[in-house]
């Protein structure tokens, strides 16, 4: 199946939600009607685009369409959809992981599917010729270590862990000394979803970022939130307190196959400013793919 296909079919809930009534509303276009554009700004925020992004995507199409003169539905679809992927763009969707090692430092609560995301990336980038180690450093929800170890072992990489409890600083810190020794790649962090309360998590996730600065001054680090798709946008509000926080550089959307709400990937990049680096739509190792956002649009509103 080609990464085009991949994409439409993992949106498949999200299209059947909106895809519909969106195209009678373009086929119907007969010239500028505030009708038709309250209809579209009320599909996206339906879809969980945001009110403020779908306001915003909603009236740069009115500018485009009187400033181009469109008046046939498809031209204003496909103007819509340039809109939608430019909002999507970013210079930094692709990781930097240039120095050796370099360090992604994943972030989220729990039940996001942090872990999963983690193998997977670390089956990709073993595929890919890289050496990594993953670094076990949720030493507080039990059996943490354990289901990162069998990804670990999966992905045919090394994992340095403590036992539950321990320091979770204390296991970055013997993470980067192994990964110095043995000559890796990449780092991968998994980190605590949740703490005895907001505050102590922050401060854990600070701890951790002081320990990599000290320890890898001129590394590339990469700190990745993990969000569920299903959660809309609660998702939304859990991105916000982190990146108050947690210096995010980008964002990873899981089970985007579980949900009619994938407007949410418009909200992250439009309201928080964050790129999307990478989608989940699946169970398989494959479905975790590198976002495209002009393909993603296409898929989605075409």
């Amino acid at each position: 199946m080609g990464f085009f296909e991949k994409i439409k079919n993992g949106l498949a809930r999200t299209k059947q939600s909106m895809t519909i009534s969106m195209n009678n509303m373009f086929a119907s276009f007969t010239g500028e009607n505030e009708e038709f554009f309250d209809e579209l700004e009320e599909t996206l925020i339906l879809a969980d685009a945001g009110v403020e992004t779908a306001e915003r995507a909603v009236e740069r199409l009115r500018e485009v369409v009187h400033a181009r003169g469109l008046r046939g539905g498809a031209e204003v679809q496909s103007a819509f959809v340039e809109i939608m992927a430019d909002m999507l763009t970013s210079d930094d969707i692709a990781l930097k992981l240039e120095t050796k090692p370099s360090v992604i430092l994943m972030v989220g609560v729990n039940g996001v599917g942090k872990t999963t995301t983690i193998g997977k990336l670390a089956a990709k980038f073993t595929e890919e010729g890289k050496q990594v180690l993953l670094c076990a450093a949720d030493t507080f929800r039990a059996a943490a270590a354990e289901q990162l170890t069998v990804w670990a072992q999966r992905a045919r990489c090394d994992i340095v862990r403590h036992e539950e409890g321990s320091d979770p600083a204390a296991v970055v810190f013997d993470s980067i000394a192994a990964a110095k020794a043995r000559g890796k790649d990449i780092i991968i962090v998994d980190t605590a979803g949740r703490l005895h309360n907001k505050q102590n998590l922050m401060n854990e996730l600070a701890k951790i970022r002081r320990i990599i600065g000290r320890e890898l001054p001129d590394a590339d680090v990469e700190t990745l939130l993990v969000l569920d798709a299903t959660t809309g946008q609660n998702g939304l509000m859990q991105a916000k307190s982190f990146q108050e926080t947690a210096e995010l550089t980008g964002v990873v959307l899981t089970k985007l196959d579980g949900t009619a709400k994938g407007g949410i990937v418009f909200a992250i990049a439009s309201e928080l400013g964050l790129p999307v680096k990478y989608i989940g739509v699946g169970e398989q190792q494959d479905d975790l793919m590198p976002f495209a956002p002009k393909a993603f649009a296409e898929a989605l509103l075409k």
